[in-house]
């Protein structure tokens, strides 16, 4: 068994650089300086994201309205029309019983389910739409046709 012989003299181990080990840490001043920058960067940054709950909802609704615009544009490739406006969205989740019947509706249907807006609202859809063929759009925050900001109608008329 070898054991390990200390190469320091004596006077070495109370050394400063030696016991550098033993004060690993951070001290109590140093703590609060770390507290008052995260607070001071706190208060520079919430305001800004405070405003980025509702750009986050109308971002969301026009993903939405793109994904439900592009199950519509596959409903009428297989069915050779779109759905009805009595149809609805719902023609996309759940074969439809009513005229006109979907000659070649997909087995699985176009959508797995139908998402509702950022508000808790369904989307609206109609055909022939306003603004072409037709149109899925949301009333926005309010609930209400027009509007400004967070409460403006969102459509897949807007989309690029």
């Amino acid at each position: 068994m070898k054991t390990r012989i200390s190469r320091l003299k004596p006077n070495q181990a109370s050394h400063p650089r030696n016991r550098l080990a033993d004060d690993a840490g951070f001290s109590l001043l140093e703590l609060m300086v770390v507290v008052v920058i995260l607070s001071i960067l706190a208060l520079v940054i919430v305001p800004r994201v405070i405003d980025r709950p509702d750009q986050a909802r109308v971002v969301r609704a026009r993903t939405d309205i793109a994904a439900i615009s592009s199950a519509v544009q596959f409903y009428r490739l297989d069915n050779f029309r779109y759905p009805t406006t009595e149809q609805g969205l719902r023609a996309l989740v759940t074969q439809p019983s009513g005229d006109p019947l979907p000659a070649n509706w997909a087995a699985n249907g176009y959508m797995e389910r139908l998402p509702t807006d950022p508000w808790g609202q369904p989307y609206l859809y109609l055909e022939p739409g306003v603004h072409g063929d037709f149109d899925v759009f949301s009333y926005g925050a309010d609930g209400v046709a027009g509007g400004s900001d967070v409460n403006a109608d969102i459509g897949s008329w807007q989309q690029n």
